[in-house]
């Protein structure tokens, strides 16, 4: 690997809880699409497939927020340890309600408690936020590594999933998803110390992190990039199926995120100078862009292509994102602001994903790809309306992106 990932990893305890978040991160795109392919293979029903998935979703932009703000308060071994417990008993449920072919009401109940499962990906990024909260470019860096970690768990975990899910049994991915839960969670809680320190409820004042204008135009814009994400997984697994290849499903999944992997190990080499709230603008209209080609697609290798490029888009805006977010919210609240722009994705993808079913069921898988290209219109036109929102929270005034000052250093190193 390059030498700036190198040198960001040099950090005592990076690499653990790197992998450890890793780890942790997989259910992020295992367990969605496991509970689609799942409950499609049991009961042949894509709308009450997307259907739990989106309940799923929608719980856990409920719940996500309220756990990240106890972590600030509390920390993260006091917190995560009991969430993700509640998580895995309502996994447990929902996997034997759908074997035992239960009414569907309760797997709804079951999927909405799964919902419960935090935001491993913005514990790990809190913890580079406060090895590297005063140096931009490496944190730059590590934000980019993470964005590949995270391209690399969504071209692994839905081959694993729909893999185990078609070949094994129905719940075969589910339950791998959940295994890899407890595992991570654990893991990276017991790391105690890189673990950014708590924040007492006196610094929490002024109300959530979502009152800076800021960070809800970006987690507005996510809602509609989650619906583009959600529904091209429900769409695409459908199609393969339709083609005959179901299976193939996480294969063509997998490039889309190969290229969001390679575009966002790239990026995350280059330093780059100007506003990076106007590169993100750019980035999210050329996510939109790139839905144009999958409303002609007619067989897989060209919705691989098709996807592939589409995914180039993807790390680079997210990166940007998290920068933005590390701007936008006082450093007491930094976990919360960094899930809810996840919880904006969640809530984006149980829209897109239940909408992509019912439009399936409907119209058949290729006109699904309607669903995605009207989320990246949608979100292309957010960032756009929302772009003279996008400024610092008060404490980051005057202090820039590229050239942060000694004083922000000494804060980042008591905290």
């Amino acid at each position: 690997m390059s030498s700036p990932y190198t040198a960001i990893f040099a950090a005592p305890g990076s690499k653990g809880f790197a992998a450890a978040g890793f780890l942790g991160r997989l259910p992020l795109s295992m367990m969605g699409i496991g509970i689609v392919t799942m409950v499609s293979q049991l009961t042949g029903r894509y709308g009450l497939a997307g259907a739990l998935s989106a309940t799923m979703a929608l719980s856990a932009a409920v719940c996500g927020p309220q756990v990240s703000r106890l972590v600030d308060r509390l920390g993260q071994r006091r917190v995560l340890r009991p969430a993700t417990a509640i998580a895995l008993v309502a996994v447990a449920g929902l996997l034997v309600s759908a074997q035992q072919r239960w009414p569907d009401w309760t797997l709804f109940v079951f999927s909405a408690g799964a919902g419960c499962v935090p935001s491993v990906g913005s514990m790990v990024r809190a913890r580079w936020a406060a090895i590297y909260g005063g140096s931009p470019r490496e944190l730059h860096t590590a934000y980019s590594a993470e964005s590949v970690i995270d391209e690399v768990v969504f071209i692994v975990g839905p081959i694993l999933s729909i893999g185990l899910s078609t070949a094994w049994f129905p719940e075969a991915g589910p339950l791998l998803a959940a295994c890899f839960l407890a595992a991570g969670v654990y893991w990276l809680t017991a790391q105690r110390a890189t673990e950014p320190t708590p924040h007492p409820r006196a610094e929490h004042t002024g109300g959530s992190a979502l009152r800076s204008p800021g960070l809800q135009v970006l987690v507005g814009v996510f809602v509609a990039t989650g619906a583009l994400f959600g529904s091209i997984e429900v769409v695409t697994v459908a199609f393969a199926e339709e083609e005959g290849h179901k299976a193939a499903a996480s294969l063509v999944l997998a490039v889309y995120a190969l290229g969001s992997c390679l575009a966002g190990a790239v990026f995350g080499l280059l330093h780059l100078k100007g506003d990076p709230a106007r590169r993100w603008v750019l980035g999210v209209c050329a996510m939109a862009v790139s839905m144009i080609p999958l409303q002609l697609v007619g067989n897989l290798p060209f919705l691989a292509v098709a996807l592939f490029v589409a995914g180039l888009s993807i790390a680079p805006t997210m990166v940007t994102t998290m920068a933005l977010v590390e701007q936008y919210v006082p450093r007491a609240k930094l976990t919360e602001g960094m899930t809810w722009t996840s919880t904006g994705l969640a809530v984006g993808v149980a829209l897109g994903s239940s909408a992509a079913g019912w439009v399936v069921d409907a119209a058949g898988a290729a006109a699904g790809y309607a669903v995605p290209g009207v989320a990246g219109g949608l979100a292309a036109a957010g960032a756009f309306l929302g772009y003279r929102r996008l400024r610092p929270a008060p404490e980051r005034v005057g202090v820039g992106t590229d050239d942060r000052n000694d004083k922000d250093k000494n804060e980042q190193r008591v905290a």
